[in-house]
């Protein structure tokens, strides 16, 4: 079987092309065939006032392309400089490899892999927010 295999959990939501689908009581599986579908999990998403920070801002807008709210065209420019612009902020080696996989993904166009990649920094961004003096 080709395509994408979304594993989702008991009253899971996720939005495919535009349309919000519920799960039922039971775990389950659905195969998504068509290759450009514009699929997001609402666990995933990131609500706009909460993209504050440099990487959940960048994660707002790689959301923005899987859910069909911006073209892949449109966005990958901003996306390869926000990707960018972290790089200087995540300099260790463990980031950097996060954010060529970002990067990797953006390029090949595999836009949930790219956002998985950035989520991977959600932690590490806090921990630094934190760590910071006010």
């Amino acid at each position: 079987m080709s395509g994408l295999v979304l594993k989702l959990s008991p009253k899971e939501r996720v939005l495919i092309n535009g349309v919000v689908i519920e799960n039922g009581d039971r775990r389950s599986r659905l195969a998504i065939m068509t290759p450009d579908a514009n699929i997001l999990r609402l666990r995933d998403a990131i609500h706009p006032e909460d993209a504050k920070t440099p990487v959940r801002r960048a994660c707002f807008a790689m959301q923005l392309v899987l859910s069909g709210d911006k073209s892949p065209q449109d966005a990958h420019l901003p996306l390869l400089r926000q990707i960018e612009q972290l790089s200087q902020v995540f300099t260790d080696p463990d980031s950097r490899n996060v954010l060529a996989e970002a990067t990797k993904g953006l390029v090949d166009g595999q836009h949930y892999r790219a956002l998985k990649a950035l989520r991977a920094l959600l932690p590490r961004e806090d921990r630094l927010l934190a760590a910071r003096p006010n």
